[in-house]
């Protein structure tokens, strides 16, 4: 039966990732990879000897109605992406939305993504809260971060270290200098660490230090 499968895969640690995962990637025809550098080096620690097709945010819409036609020809195709769940700020939706409307099966697999250690492990509540991905670089960005400070629900958001110092600084600009933060980087890998406490104090922590990795901020609500 055609269908497309969704296989997250390790956000750092190779270790991450499941027995499923695995067995799936050896079963099917074709892997669709953000990088097909970086998820060959997964697959070969894996032992996973299968054609690999480049699909990014530059190319998705080129490859799209050929990906199509090879579900519904017969191929089995499973997609990841550099590190975490396709689709969560990844390149993913738009495949999964026209499988959809062609009546191709889709079969997404459990597995890592960055945002639910984050936020477990930040200690803020967790019953709820809302995950807002990358903020707008520049168009919308204004206007997104005004719709912010009334929000009751622990945020996530997803950043580079380039560009960490920046958003904290806006971050203190409208929830205030005291709101509580707390800032994961290189989860799952050696250098992991979590730096907890009010916006202005983690401000002052990185800046004081050379800042590395893929960074997870974690902001309180705002208190009741």
């Amino acid at each position: 039966m055609s269908k497309l499968f969704l296989i997250p895969t390790p956000i750092g640690n190779m270790q991450d990732i499941t027995f499923r995962a695995v067995e799936t990637l050896k079963g099917v025809d074709l892997i669709l990879a953000e990088d097909t550098r970086h998820t060959g080096k997964l697959l070969k620690h894996y032992d996973i000897n299968k054609k690999m097709a480049s699909y990014h945010q530059h190319n998705e819409h080129k490859v799209l109605n050929g990906l199509i036609q090879q579900i519904k020809d017969g191929t089995s195709v499973a997609m990841v992406s550099d590190a975490g769940t396709p689709g969560i700020s990844d390149p993913g939706f738009l495949l999964v939305r026209e499988c959809l409307s062609q009546n191709i099966e889709i079969e997404c697999l459990p597995g890592p993504t960055a945002l639910i250690p984050a936020l477990v492990n930040s200690g803020f509540p967790s019953e709820q809260f809302c995950f807002e991905g990358f903020l707008p670089h520049k168009k919308g960005r204004q206007k997104r971060l005004n719709q912010l400070p009334e929000e009751s629900r622990t945020m996530i958001f997803y950043e580079s270290p380039h560009r960490l110092i920046k958003t904290l600084t806006q971050f203190k600009e409208f929830f205030g200098s005291e709101r509580k933060v707390a800032v994961a980087r290189e989860l799952t890998k050696i250098h992991e660490e979590t730096i907890r406490g009010t916006l202005q104090e983690v401000i002052d922590y990185f800046s004081q230090k050379p800042i590395k990795g893929e960074i997870v901020i974690v902001v309180q609500g705002k208190p009741k």
